[in-house]
């Protein structure tokens, strides 16, 4: 990562105009790019439970974004993997020096967008339900920037060439961002580079909790087919379908969240979609239908009459989808049968130990996003991927804040372990070979 530039002195505004200088620094357009999330970075403020007689902590780096950038920045050592891994970083008047600093020791390819004509996105998370210690509240303390495809691409076009895109937001902002964001990428790659050859990103979906209700289950169910993996919590999965998803004692339901899954995906048969159900200390559920995956083939069309060598099958399909778009070619759809997954995966930290060495649960579901979306982009399949982000999550809730990072390269350590070495550990305890889930 490069460092960020100074902050622009208000004074440089001139008079009397309306639009607000910003500055920013930029992603080299030859930048290959492995994860970007349109999450937020925004400065907590955390009041802990009473319990624990802490004083508030301040100015810590938090959002979805910084969380799920972190989940795929821990299995990306610099030099190289690093500046793969991407996100816009809105750095307002009040952006304390030492956050830039923290932030830039990642090495990735952020983008910090300085505009000292308005405040840092900050979040206020309090601790204090006495009936349930571990629920946090939130709200906003200064006015949120969201981010939209046009920040990617007036800021740094090759993000727009990402292998996978995170995105946390209603079902229908989810509709708006994947539309405007393969279109800005059709784009780019005629624009920019068109002898290349382009496929279609990896593209996780996180609900926002505020509108994972009943009322939004239809919206829910038309979204799924324009993501690749959708991941909604426990309790934001049976909120689509009027329930908790906790049983009396405070636990997981976990049949209803297996009841859950099957619901959504019985409602579309024919193709496959993949759910991963973020539960908390219980791990994460993975359901992905048995379905069709369809690969598009051109194929050379029949022109004249009849002859005894005629495909009809092809000549059908001809008729049927239309003609490409070189005369006499032809767009043939193949199948694949996808065997489907049901299955549960524990998390990284569980049990005595679990309550020991977790501080803070706070950005470990995006974390897990971070780690599971960047897995997906370097070929990772499902099953696999769940396992990177199992233990991306258990780095981002062993403390209030982010993990230290020490060393560099293979001597690379968070909070003191190599992440890889955590990872071999968990995907041994539990079963997991490389490759499983494809």
């Amino acid at each position: 990562m490069t460092p960020p530039p100074p902050e622009p002195d208000p004074t440089d505004a001139v008079a009397g105009e309306e639009e607000v200088l910003e500055s920013w620094n930029e992603i080299p357009p030859t930048q290959e790019i492995d994860f970007v999330t349109l999450g937020m970075f925004i400065i907590d403020e955390i009041h802990h439970p009473p319990s624990l007689s802490l004083p508030p902590s301040l100015n810590i780096p938090g959002g979805a974004g910084t969380y799920s950038l972190l989940g795929a920045r821990l299995f990306s050592p610099p030099p190289l993997l690093s500046s793969t891994t991407s996100m816009i970083i809105d750095c307002g008047s009040d952006f304390p020096p030492s956050l830039s600093a923290h932030l830039s020791s990642w090495q990735t390819s952020a983008v910090f967008r300085h505009n000292a004509h308005r405040l840092t996105t900050k979040g206020y998370n309090s601790y204090s339900n006495p009936l349930d210690p571990s629920h946090r509240s939130f709200r906003y303390l200064t006015p949120k920037r969201r981010l939209t495809t046009d920040d990617l691409a007036s800021l740094s076009p090759v993000l727009l060439t990402t292998k996978s895109l995170h995105l946390i937001c209603s079902p229908l902002r989810c509709q708006e961002l994947v539309t405007t964001f393969l279109s800005a990428r059709k784009r780019y790659y005629s624009h920019q580079r068109p002898s290349e050859e382009h496929i279609r990103p990896v593209i996780i979906w996180e609900p926002v909790p505020d509108l994972c209700t009943p009322e939004e289950l239809l919206n829910c169910t038309n979204t799924l087919p324009m993501v690749d993996v959708c991941s909604p919590n426990h309790a934001e999965l049976a909120g689509f379908l009027g329930g908790t998803g906790v049983l009396e004692d405070g636990g997981v339901d976990a049949l209803a969240v297996e009841k859950g899954c099957e619901q959504l995906l019985a409602s579309m048969p024919l193709q496959s979609y993949t759910l991963v159900v973020r539960a908390g200390e219980k791990g994460a559920y993975i359901a992905r239908n048995g379905g069709r995956k369809r690969r598009m083939k051109k194929v050379v069309g029949h022109r004249g009459g009849l002859t005894k060598e005629t495909d009809m099958e092809e000549l059908f399909r001809g008729l049927v989808m239309g003609v490409g778009e070189e005369e006499g070619v032809v767009a043939r759809e193949e199948i694949e049968v996808d065997e489907g997954v049901e299955r549960w995966l524990p998390a990284y930290w569980t049990g005595e130990e679990g309550r020991e060495k977790v501080k803070d649960a706070t950005g470990g579901g995006n974390t897990f996003l971070g780690g599971l979306g960047v897995a997906l982009a370097r070929g990772k399949g499902i099953e696999e991927a769940v396992g990177w982000g199992a233990v991306a999550a258990s780095f981002a809730i062993e403390q209030v804040g982010m993990p230290e990072l020490k060393g560099e390269g293979e001597e690379e350590r968070w909070n003191g372990e190599r992440v890889g070495d955590r990872l071999k550990s968990f995907m041994e305890r539990v079963g997991l070979r490389e490759g499983e889930g494809k």
